[in-house]
């Protein structure tokens, strides 16, 4: 019922030539695969050559990240409309990296995802806990304050377009991964979690994905957990090969 969704996050990666040998490596391998969206999120300045190159083909192109205003006096941002029109049909909403290293919150999470919505972009939003919030038993609380503080005041009708990224930030370019059996455990606390604010029915919908250490030797165990829908894969989306492991998982 739910089509998984890999998407694969580039960070700081890549220059202007390295982009467009991976986007004419990755149509070839990547033209058979059915049943599961494919989509890559580049650095903002690689939006529209990326969409470009791989216009016609079955991967999408998104954004890292997207500003809560359309447009004014804010130097250094980019609005939903801008990223639209170059052809970004998603937006990374409070990734790890953007909560640690540059003090976005709940509430500009909340922000960001309006705005998304707003401008027909499909928000991808991050949740997750620190090492430290594992080890003091604070898992669950804290995924479930950033749920509700971060899709706080939307219906069911909107949440339903929005996807779910659990990202256990101690996993995040470490090499650790939660085992299938932890993640599935926060997977389907999240969906019980969405369920309680938007209903069962709409919960059931919404994909949710894990964001780790993902690699082509662990997406098919990830894979087969039943609320696990896809991936936000970072280091292994950067070169085709691995990045088509992942997106030939086998459940």
């Amino acid at each position: 019922m739910r089509t998984p969704l890999i998407a694969g996050n580039w960070k700081l990666f890549k220059t202007l030539e390295e982009v467009l040998a991976f986007a004419a490596d990755i149509k070839s391998r990547a033209a058979d695969v059915v049943g599961t969206e494919i989509l890559v999120c580049p650095s903002f300045v690689y939006i529209k050559t990326l969409a470009d190159a791989l216009s016609g083909t079955n991967i999408q192109v998104g954004s890292q990240n997207v500003y809560w205003e359309d447009s004014g006096a804010f130097t250094g941002e980019v609005s939903a409309p801008m990223l639209s029109s170059v052809g970004a049909s998603h937006a990374i909403i409070g990734h790890s990296e953007r909560r640690q290293y540059f003090h976005e919150t709940d509430e500009t999470v909340n922000r960001r995802l309006f705005a998304a919505l707003k401008g027909g972009l499909v928000p991808i939003v991050c949740v997750g806990e620190t090492l430290a919030q594992r080890e003091a038993g604070s898992t669950f609380a804290v995924v479930e304050a950033q749920l509700r503080d971060g899709l706080k005041g939307i219906d069911a009708g909107l949440a339903a377009k929005a996807v779910i990224a659990y990202e256990p930030v101690w996993a995040i370019g470490t090499g650790k991964t939660a085992t299938p059996e932890t993640a599935q455990e926060v997977h389907g606390f999240i969906r019980t979690t969405l369920g309680g604010l938007f209903g069962k029915d709409t919960a059931s919908k919404i994909r949710i994905l894990y964001g780790g250490s993902v690699k082509g030797d662990n997406i098919d165990a990830l894979m087969a957990q039943v609320d696990i829908d896809g991936a936000l894969v970072g280091g292994a989306s950067l070169e085709p090969a691995s990045f088509e492991r992942i997106i030939r998982f086998k459940r």
